[in-house]
């Protein structure tokens, strides 16, 4: 072959050779543009298969999975219905249920006051009251429960004669150096109805620990207008028998049964 016929051979072979390869770029393209017909459509969220089957129907087996919208496009996935069903609940009922809990009052020393009556020889009945007294007083009226506990200064007491005073404060009644403090703890609080009638405790005083009912006659709990505080005010009746903590100085003389009131405000800190 001489050289013309050579090149005329290159050439030949060179043009088929491109128009090949322009051959195969159009028929790239048209599956390029057939798969995104199928990817690009099906995959937007307003795709609807049944028109691009009939676009193409060798689209079907690519649309077939398609018909059933991914899990993770459903509305009510598994996993997030399952949250709904449990945690909803729980909040609304927290949301909605009343918060109870009780609050702490401290006693206002300047407005409780516990005092005493007693039989003097059966002419007359004597009266006297302890000065200094604190405390707190826990009380939620959502659940109807509480705490009391009231700390009495025995060498407070006062029956306005001091020659007597010192007498009871002496080691044959009140023995106020061995034994400073009087004290009551509450065990229960008694409602009738949605009124609070009476109160059980224990009453600790000359080292003996006896159970003791006041009876309440009246309770309010609410803002002081006077001190802008919110508290709780009670009048309490109980009784007691001094000769079972010991105190039997007197006898019969003077009485056994002592009579006990006790007025009481508290308030919020």
């Amino acid at each position: 072959m001489n050289a013309p016929d050579l090149f005329r051979w290159l050439g030949a072979n060179h043009s088929d050779s491109q128009r090949y390869r322009e051959d195969e770029q159009q028929r790239q393209r048209g599956k390029d543009k057939l798969s995104c017909s199928v990817n690009c459509e099906a995959d937007h969220p307003d795709a609807n298969p049944k028109q691009l089957e009939r676009r193409s129907p060798g689209m079907v087996r690519e649309l077939s999975r398609y018909k059933t919208q991914p899990a993770f496009m459903s509305p009510l996935h598994p996993k997030k219905s399952h949250w709904r069903r449990t945690l909803l609940p729980v909040l609304l009922l927290a949301l909605f249920l009343p918060a109870s809990h009780a609050a702490e009052y401290a006693i206002d020393p300047a407005h409780t006051y516990a005092s005493f009556e007693i039989d003097h020889l059966g002419f007359s009945t004597q009266r006297g009251q302890f000065n200094r007294s604190s405390g707190s007083i826990e009380f939620d009226p959502e659940s109807k429960a509480g705490r009391i506990d009231i700390r009495i200064d025995a060498a407070s007491l006062d029956t306005g004669f001091e020659l007597r005073d010192d007498v009871l404060r002496g080691d044959g009644w009140f023995n106020v150096k061995a034994f400073p403090d009087i004290l009551f703890r509450s065990d229960r609080l008694i409602f009738t109805e949605e009124r609070l009638s009476a109160v059980e405790g224990t009453l600790a005083m000359l080292g003996e620990i006896r159970p003791m009912r006041l009876e309440i006659s009246r309770f309010k709990c609410g803002l002081n207008l006077a001190s802008r505080k919110r508290g709780c005010g009670a009048d309490a009746l109980g009784s007691l028998r001094r000769s079972e903590f010991g105190m039997n100085n007197g006898q019969p003389f003077i009485g056994d049964e002592v009579r006990l009131r006790i007025q009481v405000e508290a308030y919020l800190p």
